[in-house]
């Protein structure tokens, strides 16, 4: 059965309406997977189709407890359906809502919702059951691409062996605590009282907070302005040395984690080779960089 017909056939379980079709109509945004609002009896929902190859890159099962534990937080929407076997969620969509992309990831007010959502989650007494772990994930991801009969840039090797050698010597003083480990700009949802939510919560697990930060940096290309507000607002004060050290390092990381990633995607007949070569590219200046220069700006490294 494909993906659509399965989702459709989800709706109609759930709504208990077998003439309910699954509408597309409406895209709504999505990497990793595709989602997509529709309106069943007067509720708008946003319905979630898993993009290709999440069923090998996921782990839903714990994404389905850590999605819930999100919502009991008060940091998620409300999800009403969720397969932990194929990936597909509903959720209600928030109404009168934007994404921080849509609305400037710069700007101060948005980095101080952004930054006092991460650290509501990062002090959580409720623990994820798993822990996220970039090297793990790197690793995984890579024996997909083996068994997809893929192949890797030819310096690869050299640049991850670089990138690790360089982690471990840097990155010191890391705690465990509830991670979103994916937080992009549009992943963070503001509606028009000014509440903001957190929502897909798939990647999450037990991380070092930082990496958080890192992502948010990396993904919205804060300018130095912004990144020296939500790093004064986030830590309470301007980090040490070695913590800005370790943000850069998890900076890299992601560029090559995700990278890899997309690659899969790429294998797997997706249009994911431009979004590939992007963060390779980036990956490649940075390391060069940070290893000539451990002052190396946070800012320089969001660039392409």
């Amino acid at each position: 059965m494909k993906m659509e017909e399965l989702v459709q056939k989800k709706l109609r379980l759930v709504f208990n309406d077998d003439s309910i079709n699954f509408d597309r109509s409406r895209f709504t945004g999505g990497l990793t997977n595709y989602n997509y609002i529709m309106n069943i009896n007067g509720i708008d929902y946003v319905i979630r189709q898993p993009g290709g190859m999440t069923d090998v890159m996921i782990d839903r099962k714990n994404e389905k407890v850590n999605n819930t534990i999100a919502s009991e937080l008060g940091l998620n929407s409300k999800c009403i359906y969720f397969d932990e076997i194929s990936g597909i969620k509903i959720s209600e969509y928030i109404e009168n809502s934007n994404n921080i992309a849509q609305t400037n990831p710069c700007a101060i007010t948005n980095i101080k919702a952004v930054s006092n959502l991460m650290k509501k989650t990062h002090t959580s007494q409720k623990s994820f059951h798993n822990v996220f772990d970039w090297q793990v994930e790197l690793n995984k991801y890579e024996q997909i691409i083996r068994d997809l009969k893929g192949s890797f840039f030819f310096d690869y090797p050299e640049l991850k062996k670089q990138l690790i050698d360089f982690s471990h010597k840097n990155i010191k003083n890391t705690i465990l605590v509830p991670c979103h480990n994916d937080t992009v700009p549009e992943n963070f949802i503001m509606d028009d009282n000014g509440r903001i939510y957190l929502i897909d919560w798939e990647y999450s697990g037990m991380n070092d907070p930082s990496w958080d930060v890192a992502s948010y940096i990396l993904e919205s290309k804060l300018n130095e302005e912004a990144i020296s507000y939500l790093l004064l607002d986030y830590y309470g004060q301007f980090p040490s040395a070695s913590e800005i050290l370790k943000i850069k390092c998890y900076m890299l990381a992601q560029d090559l984690l995700w990278m890899v990633w997309a690659m899969i995607r790429h294998y797997n007949g997706d249009d994911f080779l431009d979004y590939c070569c992007f963060r390779y590219e980036r990956f490649q200046k940075n390391i060069k960089e940070i290893i000539l220069s451990n002052s190396y700006p946070i800012a320089e490294m969001v660039k392409n």
